[in-house]
């Protein structure tokens, strides 16, 4: 029958052996903290294209509005499509509204002099609702005209619980808004 001690020595000296090794410390180090890394960064990376998409928003919303303010829109009949459709070439470098300009939501309203301008919260329970409308100013109006765009911007980083999406099924709602008068 053999000792007991012999082993126990083993194995302490394994042990004391297995401590003082750092081979491979650095990699057994990275494994642990990548996953959580490469999260906070797609989130950063998610949440900055987010943010630049609705700035893009604003600007094309503010230069196809600025067709109605200068008469463009009026004298050449322009109606809702083809204000989509000269936003969405505004702003197609980020957006996918080309093929379909479903995904671009357009909201233009027309207020007279002396009324209470309302702009109500375009999401209830997680979805984007109206009513919306598109009507063009007379020229040479001294109306008060809104124009509001949506776009449902899909998000991708959700599922790893960061969340930016204020809309069902993991999308941000993006909107721009112009205010402006008529030119005369």
């Amino acid at each position: 029958m053999s000792s007991p001690a012999p082993a126990t020595v083993s194995v302490r000296s394994l042990l004391r052996r297995f401590r003082r090794n750092r081979r491979g410390a650095a990699a057994v180090e990275f494994a642990l903290i990548a996953p959580l890394f490469f999260v906070l960064l797609f989130a950063i990376i998610e949440a900055a294209i987010v943010f630049f998409a609705g700035q893009l928003l604003e600007q094309g919303t503010a230069d196809s509005a600025r067709l109605m303010m200068t008469h463009q829109a009026q004298d050449s009949g322009m109606d809702e499509t083809a204000f989509k459709t000269n936003l969405c070439d505004r702003i197609k470098v980020l957006f996918n509204c080309s093929s379909n300009l479903a995904n671009l939501t357009v909201d233009v309203k027309v207020f007279t002099p002396g009324t209470a301008i309302t702009i109500t919260d375009p999401i209830v329970a997680g979805s984007l609702t109206g009513p919306f409308s598109y009507s063009l100013p007379p020229s040479g109006s001294p109306n008060t005209i809104v124009v509001r765009a949506f776009y449902k911007w899909p998000l991708f980083v959700t599922g790893l619980g960061f969340n930016l999406a204020n809309l069902n099924g993991s999308q941000r709602l993006l909107a721009a808004t112009a205010a402006f008068h008529v030119e005369p």
